[in-house]
């Protein structure tokens, strides 16, 4: 037993030093708005692992974490709105499959990075909104939402941008976007499965390393919320949406995207 312990492909130090903290970080950021653990990571994450394996490693842990918030805040979901939501998010993810084959992401993925800023910066500045946004807009979040997630790994601010504006309680907008996003993680993982990413053990002994640094993150992001009122929420989610942004600028205007 010993010998076969030995022989799994156990992380390096270096990994270790480099994922721990970026993934407490990213799921602190995860704990608070329900989404955004890719964008922080991925970049930290790419200096000591290979970046086919990134998407795969976050995929399992983003799943887990929709678990863990789940328990936290079941009872908090939005049943209804994940019910008009979930459908579009499919067609959406379809019709962002097409366009990864036709369309070229780097010009994409740079204007929504300016748009995400432009419009997390206006949401900071301008009177608060009177009213919730109609259902209708619906349509329109949850198709550009799967668009994104299949496009680019990361539609929830898309998803975070529509339930802002729905949802009253900062929990119910916390529990139905890790929802949402603990869905779309899980079609992930079942086709990269399937596709033989996690057949060599590697994958999933990080994962099974790094998981005490994902609760960790989730556990600070999660006692920060309590401390905050809607209004306070909702400010520290437009700032992160600013980062998301911005992360997305660097990388496409550096062209590691």
């Amino acid at each position: 037993m010993a010998a076969f312990i030995a022989s799994l492909p156990w992380p390096s130090l270096e990994t270790f030093l480099i994922a721990v903290p970026a993934l407490i970080a990213a799921y602190v950021i995860f704990g608070i708005a329900g989404f955004g653990t890719a964008l922080i990571a991925a970049p930290l994450l790419a200096h000591v692992m290979p970046v086919a394996a990134i998407v795969p490693l976050l995929a399992i842990l983003d799943c887990l974490a929709a678990v863990v918030m789940g328990v936290r805040l079941g009872d908090k979901v939005a049943k209804d709105e994940l019910v008009r939501l979930v459908p579009l998010m499919i067609v959406g993810s379809l019709i962002g499959t097409y366009l990864l084959l036709i369309i070229p992401p780097k010009p994409m993925l740079l204007a929504l990075g300016i748009f995400i800023v432009c419009y997390a910066i206006y949401s900071l500045i301008a009177p608060p909104p009177a009213g919730v946004l109609k259902r209708p807009w619906v349509l329109v979040f949850g198709t550009i939402g799967g668009v994104f997630s299949a496009m680019f790994g990361s539609g929830g601010f898309i998803y975070a941008m529509y339930l802002g504006r729905r949802l009253p309680d900062k929990d119910a907008i916390r529990a139905t976007q890790s929802t949402l996003i603990g869905l779309s993680t899980f079609t992930r993982v079942i086709i990269f499965a399937g596709a033989g990413l996690y057949s060599d053990w590697t994958i999933l002994i990080l994962a099974a390393c790094l998981l005490p640094a994902m609760i960790a993150g989730i556990y600070l992001g999660h006692h920060i919320t309590l401390r905050l009122t809607r209004e306070q929420f909702l400010r520290v989610l437009y700032f992160v949406l600013i980062g998301t942004g911005a992360t997305l600028i660097i990388r496409m205007l550096v062209g590691t995207g």
